[in-house]
């Protein structure tokens, strides 16, 4: 008898692939084409997609201006590398130094947000001579040899062995840990005289590194104004702030563009990284910073794939239907009554302990309801039953994963955030 597509495919993936490159489901799936907010593998099967190739898709699958730009660059050159002038990546850059709230803003264009945040690292250590980085528990920065280093999920952090010291702050975490019972007034108060103290223990750090909603981590955040706070304290060191826009970039959140203007009160980082979804699946990422910050490295430096040709049209046409199309207020609206809507079915289901979120970028957490405790087989249940219903979730979470991880395509239609709700529903109740 002949195998199903994925079945045969998933036997190929396991003999040439690590065996630590996860996959999702009991039967792997085969996503073969999309469009839209929609999916289909390779079994013919067609999902709502309610997680974007882990946030990349931002716009919609086969966005018509986004795949006309990509075959029509790659029609002309599809690469030639940082040394020579570059027409698409010097207009993505303009837009987005205009867009980044950074005076003075250089860009630069990295293939990942992984990179781009070992990038910022690299200059945060080079400008202050230093190689101590401050993080929040619970963050997640990437799988590079730095970044792991800065990432404070013991889930997505392989080595202890590290090129950097890192000291871990609180804040990342409203609802758990030890100051979860405070008002959000002392909760701030709180996490700024942990980070008052910890730099009484400690030489210079040259950044704190923070993502202002926690993506790996379940959607976690913390109060409005949190790194702010922080900032007054890290100025008076000069300690810089590295914001890691890599998932709340480009307005997903609704209420801002970018995740650090929830904390604007005393100014922009210094500097931000960004990845994922500007690209709309296209592999582009980077890091947008001062320019005594940017142009501080004594040595010769070039990106063999950041900012090609294709990748910048992509991100350029793609960037353009953001902003034409309102998607950050298309987010706020769709995003807070899918909010709503998932929160009132939480109250009527014993395993969510918390709904929470802003715009497209929704977090679940399932418990057991006897203890509280995480319950990460739930989580793998309801993700496995929404799939069989044809939605497609994430997941994340701290010292287990039971989040689920909602984030869709900034396009998402009232309809179609309906009939999620509804897969998930039925999905969480039969769990």
């Amino acid at each position: 008898m002949t195998q199903p597509p994925a079945d045969e495919l998933y036997g190929r993936h396991r003999a040439v692939l690590p065996d630590w490159l996860a996959l999702y489901y009991d039967r792997p799936v085969e996503i073969t084409h999309g469009e839209g907010r929609h999916v289909w593998d390779s079994e013919g099967n067609r999902y709502l997609d309610f997680f974007g190739g882990i946030l990349t898709t931002m716009t919609a699958h086969a966005l018509p201006e986004v795949t006309k730009a990509v075959s029509e660059q790659a029609g002309r050159i599809i690469h030639s590398s940082t040394l020579y002038l570059n027409r698409p990546m010097v207009e993505l850059a303009e837009r987005i130094a205009a867009l980044s709230g950074i005076p003075d803003a250089r860009v630069f264009f990295t293939t990942s947000g992984t990179e781009a945040n070992d990038t910022a690292l690299l200059l945060a250590t080079a400008y202050r001579a230093s190689n101590q980085i401050l993080a929040m528990r619970n963050s997640y920065h990437g799988r590079s040899f730095s970044t792991v280093s800065v990432t404070g999920n013991r889930g997505w952090s392989p080595t202890s062995l590290s090129p950097l010291q890192t000291l871990y702050v609180h804040g990342g975490v409203r609802s758990r840990g030890p100051y979860a019972g405070l008002t959000d007034e002392r909760f701030i108060e709180a996490c700024v005289a942990d980070l008052e103290d910890l730099l009484g223990h400690t030489r210079a750090p040259a950044a704190l590194i923070a993502e202002p909603i926690q993506g790996v981590g379940g959607f976690t955040a913390p109060p409005d104004g949190l790194y702010a706070a922080f900032r007054r304290v890290l100025d008076r060191h000069g300690i810089l702030w590295i914001s890691d826009e890599v998932q709340t970039g480009w307005g997903r959140t609704g209420e801002h563009f970018w995740g650090w203007q929830a904390h604007a009160e005393n100014g922009p980082p210094d500097m931000f990284t960004f990845a994922k979804g500007i690209g709309n699946g296209m592999s582009i990422g980077g890091v947008v910073a001062r320019a005594e910050i940017m142009n501080c490295l004594d040595a010769n430096s070039i990106s063999t794939f950041g900012g090609s040709p294709v990748t910048m049209a992509a991100g350029l046409a793609n960037l353009s239907y953001v902003l034409e199309h309102d998607l950050q207020g298309n987010a706020r609206r769709v995003g807070g009554l899918l909010i709503e809507r998932l929160r009132a079915i939480g109250a009527c289901v014993d395993s969510v302990r918390e709904v929470r979120g802003r715009g497209l970028m929704i977090g679940v957490e399932l418990v057991r309801p006897s203890t509280g405790e995480a319950a990460p087989e739930t989580a793998t249940a309801v993700l496995e039953a929404a799939r069989e219903g044809g939605l497609l979730l994430g997941k994340g979470g701290g010292h287990n994963t039971s989040v689920l991880r909602i984030a869709p395509p900034l396009t998402l239609t009232v309809a179609e955030a309906e009939e999620g709700a509804a897969i998930l529903e039925q999905a969480l109740r039969g769990a």
